[in-house]
């Protein structure tokens, strides 16, 4: 039988973790196959006059688009009988996701996809973290590889982190009615920010979580000190993942109570949908696409606090979630996405410049970080998030995704006082306050403290979209190209650096157009 390899699925280890073995022959687990859509040409148009800002062309619902471009009934019955050749039991179908998940052995896997599993230990910092992942990339025969685009879940090992900072040398009590030590609620960065008037009512929020957890407890405190009703927060399993606080401000709880928080207070009438994965790539892959196609709670807008450097990443994974970061722009939802907290390296030791993913995608819009003096209600200063100790903001030129229409012409300017004209896609598109030295006051493990980082910004801005759809009576959907044509709607930020990019008048890779002017980004939307 003649095989074909499967593009990107090659799978290569970190350079400093150990193979340690083969993986057990009878250890079980499921993966997931991602198939081709139906009528790919007609979706292509679609996304395409969507992302252009195109007024004649308008998203589908979730129901249609599982009729017009989910998996083909054919697509889905060529994989159940390619599962059951080999043994492998189908756990479950969804055509509108395009996916199929099969359970199966090692020994199964091994045979079937043509792979060698193998185990591995890789030390970060004190710990030891095992996970496995294949040796050798995936080998299909040629009608189900005419079907696949991606076979996701024989790589375990955690690869996203969250994008936030504490600061723990301030305590400041919730109840503060202005800065104090240079700190804000949520409602006074929406005050400064000049957000319209709004509480989000009949949207749903979506924010993407790959491990943590909240306490009620926390929030019933939290949105209690601020005076703001207690909005319906709502946990979401998926892969068997659940809502797991273990009180530890400075772990992933730091991050989902963030999010929760910040969307919470600035949108209090939405419903804040939380959607709990493991932290792999099948799971982020399968978090966003729940929330995606979740045709109960029909989230209007994703906030994605989470990610890592486009190089860490295989090529499979990377355009599974594009893909699907795609149809988020052909339902009308809009994703933001935190750009990273370590720089224009993002934390990559290698002396080059990277940038994070999923902010990277096209199809997400990229959230950066500055640093917010204010006095009276009112912003004094606003610079580039960087500190040599507490982080800096992510940002910089994408190595994978091309250059979007609504970028071109455009131009990168370089710390080195150089300036360039932007080829790729570049990061972030818009920004908001960051540093935890002017961080957020939140309420964590029974304790107010202050945290910082990109992760503020995606629910911010998830926030306000949501405020904004609430009073145009219709999701705004994918926002770039609006963004991108009314630069006015922005706080310019032209002061500092992220490492290797400084800001710059106009568009930035620091800062990207700027903070918002909420009225001016209200009125964009909705003459659109």
């Amino acid at each position: 039988m003649t095989r074909r390899t499967l593009a990107g699925s090659n799978h290569p280890a970190p350079a400093d973790a150990k193979c340690v073995g083969a993986c057990d022959p009878a250890e079980r687990f499921d993966i997931v196959v991602m198939l081709r859509r139906q009528n790919g040409a007609g979706f292509r148009d679609l996304v395409e006059r969507l992302e252009s800002g195109d007024a004649s062309a308008q998203p589908v619902s979730r129901e249609e688009f599982e009729h017009r471009f989910g998996a083909s009934a054919a697509d889905v019955q060529c994989v159940e009988r390619f599962a059951a050749s080999h043994g492998l039991t189908v756990v479950n179908t969804d055509p509108a996701a395009r996916r199929v998940v099969l359970s199966g052995t090692v020994e199964q896997y091994n045979t079937a996809f043509g792979v060698e599993l193998q185990h591995f230990e890789h030390q970060v910092g004190n710990a030891t973290h095992h996970f496995h992942q294949p040796g050798h990339p995936v080998h299909l025969p040629d009608d189900v590889h005419e079907i696949v685009t991606a076979v996701l879940g024989f790589d375990n090992r955690a690869k996203a982190r969250p994008h936030f900072r504490t600061n723990p040398t301030i305590r400041p009590p919730i109840r503060a009615a202005r800065a104090v030590s240079n700190s804000f609620t949520p409602l006074q960065i929406a005050q400064l920010y000049g957000f319209p008037s709004g509480d989000g009512r009949g949207q749903c929020i979506a924010l993407v979580e790959l491990g943590g957890g909240y306490s009620e407890t926390d929030l019933q405190a939290y949105f209690s000190a601020l005076s703001v009703p207690f909005p319906i927060v709502e946990s979401v399993s998926v892969d068997q993942a659940k809502n797991a606080p273990t009180g530890d401000p400075n772990g992933p709880d730091g991050e989902v109570t963030l999010d929760v928080e910040i969307a919470g207070a600035l949108a209090p009438a939405a419903r804040i949908a939380v959607y709990f994965a493991p932290n792999s790539e099948v799971g982020f892959v399968d978090a966003v696409s729940a929330a995606l196609h979740d045709s109960t709670r029909n989230p209007s807008v994703i906030s994605i606090s989470w990610g890592a450097p486009e190089s860490a990443w295989t090529q499979q994974t990377l355009t599974a979630l594009n893909d699907v970061l795609q149809t988020a722009v052909a339902l009308g939802v809009t994703v933001c996405a935190a750009s990273g907290d370590s720089g224009s390296s993002d934390g990559v030791g290698d002396g080059a410049d990277h940038v994070d993913f999923p902010a990277s995608s096209p199809y997400a819009l990229g959230c950066g970080g500055t640093r917010v003096t204010a006095a009276n209600g009112k912003i004094e200063r606003e610079t580039v998030w960087s500190s040599a100790s507490d982080g800096a903001t992510g940002g910089g030129v994408s190595a994978t995704f091309t250059l979007p229409a609504w970028q071109k012409g455009l131009s990168v300017a370089g710390s080195d006082g150089s300036t360039s004209v932007l080829a790729r896609r570049g990061v972030p598109d818009v920004s908001a306050d960051a540093d935890p030295a002017t961080g957020y006051v939140v309420r964590i493990g029974g304790s107010d403290t202050v945290v910082g980082g990109t992760s503020a910004v995606a629910p911010l801005w998830a926030a306000l979209i949501a405020r904004i759809n609430a009073t145009r009576g219709k999701p705004v959907g994918f926002v770039n190209a609006l963004l991108y044509a009314q630069p006015g709607a922005f706080n310019d930020i032209t002061s500092g650096n992220n490492g290797d990019y400084s800001a710059a008048p106009g568009w930035d890779a620091c800062t990207g157009l700027g903070t918002p002017v909420g009225a001016k980004v209200a009125a964009v939307f909705a003459s659109a």
